[in-house]
């Protein structure tokens, strides 16, 4: 059995990034920068109000008391034509370009308008309410890098700096197969001793967050001729997922079956809980990696080893998040694996603590569901105390 680390480091080298594509900005919510977002144009683009109220020079207004002869309007897309001169002000509005020749704005709560005259309450301040042109950013910044995954907050300041396309990475193409005679669809008929196949539903859901996209080749039988159709069904995949056929008998099979189509084994069996029983290697120039068919076990290898191969095609080096908690239950020592211990989190007076699951069977998906976090213990960890701190993996 190889450590966890090792099988992240090994499976994440055998990846290269994906090439790019163009898409509109409208569609590039949570894609992977290829290349920089570049600003083209200047964000204001001139300078203008903060404040609804009036532009004027602030030397005309040293007191409060002033009168000034109103010239004109500059609401916000129609800036004033002219300029302004001694004694004159142009009422302004939030957003419009301060008209050449102003300094000031005072706003319309500190003004009094009586026809095209306007008496300030203020003295007047330079600069005062003007947001500087290029404030936020200008022509030629880089808004947001490459390798960069794009959220909401970024489409906003991409599209503001006048960028409607953006060069990206495709999604990493990401097979499926689940093997297995005894699995079945939800609400399909049942064999004897059979079970609902579960596992896919999150994985997709996992695949499509990170970035990639699925491609389901449904559940296969536990037959060699099967398992050896994933070599024709997988053309153009970048990466092969098999969903169980990890175990040691299964792990006959699949050797068995794919490697007269060109299966070549990297390692086999990870000292992990949940999840020994992992399978890397290639299939043709195809990397695949072989999930253990307990559902708990799973979707634990996929958030340690399936999400870090998506992130090595999309050029990130995004990990699943990794917090401090004290611990609310005792634990004991811990054997030759890395434990990944399913646990529920709460926040104390501003401090994080991590109640472990009493049942910690790799079958339990109502466990996985309630748990908000995996206690991280390291291999021979001795035994941990209620109040000690402890590593979790957070699992939103």
């Amino acid at each position: 059995m190889i450590p966890v680390a090792e099988a992240v480091a090994r499976i994440a080298a055998a990846f290269s990034v994906v090439d790019a594509e163009t898409i509109a900005i409208g569609d590039a919510a949570g894609r992977v920068l290829a290349e920089d977002a570049v600003a083209r144009m200047t964000q204001p683009p001139d300078p203008v109000s903060s404040m609804d109220g009036y532009a004027l020079r602030a030397a005309d207004a040293p007191a409060p008391g002033t009168t000034l002869h109103v010239v004109g309007a500059a609401p916000a897309g129609h800036p004033f034509g002219g300029r302004v001169g001694q004694g004159e002000a142009v009422r302004i509005f939030t957003g419009g370009v301060v008209p050449k020749g102003a300094d000031s704005i005072v706003i319309q709560e500190d003004a009094s308008a009586q026809g095209d005259r306007v008496t300030l309450t203020v003295a007047a301040n330079p600069a005062r309410h003007i947001r500087a042109a290029g404030l936020d950013f200008t022509k030629g910044d880089v808004l947001r890098p490459a390798g960069k995954r794009l959220s909401a907050r970024d489409l906003s300041l991409i599209a503001a700096g006048d960028i409607a396309q953006v060069r990206v990475r495709r999604r990493p193409r990401v097979v499926v197969a689940a093997t297995g005679d005894e699995l079945a669809l939800p609400g399909a008929p049942h064999r004897p001793g059979g079970i609902v196949a579960s596992s896919g539903y999150a994985l997709a859901a996992m695949i499509a967050r990170w970035g990639g996209e699925t491609v389901d080749l449904g559940i296969l039988p536990d037959t060699a001729a099967a398992v050896a159709s994933i070599a024709d069904k997988a053309q153009g995949a970048d990466l092969i997922v098999t969903l169980g056929g990890a175990s040691v008998g299964e792990h006959d099979l699949i050797q068995k079956a794919l490697g007269p189509r060109g299966f070549a084994l990297d390692f086999w069996k990870i000292a992990m809980r949940p999840g020994k029983p992992l399978i890397f290697g290639r299939l043709g120039g195809t990397p695949l990696l072989g999930l253990p068919g307990n559902p708990v076990s799973t979707l634990v290898c996929a958030i340690l080893f399936l999400r870090p191969a998506i992130a090595a095609m999309l050029g990130t080096s995004e990990d699943a998040p990794i917090a401090t908690a004290r611990l609310m239950r005792d634990l004991k020592e811990n054997d030759g694996r890395q434990d990944y211990v399913r646990a529920r989190l709460e926040t104390l007076d501003g401090e994080l603590f991590a109640e472990p699951f009493a049942t910690q069977d790799s079958s339990m998906l109502s466990v996985l569901a309630r748990a908000d976090g995996l206690i991280v213990r390291a291999p021979r960890a001795p035994a941990a105390h209620t109040g000690e701190k402890v590593t979790v993996l957070m699992l939103e």
